[in-house]
């Protein structure tokens, strides 16, 4: 390396980030497929979370579906 990329890693902000992103110690039989779980876990959980609040403010009325209260809806 150079003298100025040292000076660049000697930052503390730079060098936080390369020591979480880039020099981050992990165990070597870890590979991507461990990022793609996790990844496909919070996914699942999110698509769980809005499913459950989509279908606690399901309306099937086609005349109510887009209004936000009855009292709009009937004039009030």
């Amino acid at each position: 390396m150079s003298s100025t990329s040292l000076r660049i890693l000697n930052r503390p902000i730079v060098n936080i980030l390369n020591d979480h992103l880039v020099d981050y110690p992990t165990p070597i039989n870890i590979n991507y497929m461990w990022n793609f779980g996790s990844l496909a876990g919070i996914f699942l959980g999110i698509q769980i979370l809005t499913g459950i609040f989509l279908a606690m403010h399901y309306t099937p009325h086609v005349d109510l579906a887009f209004f936000k209260c009855r009292a709009h809806y009937e004039g009030r």
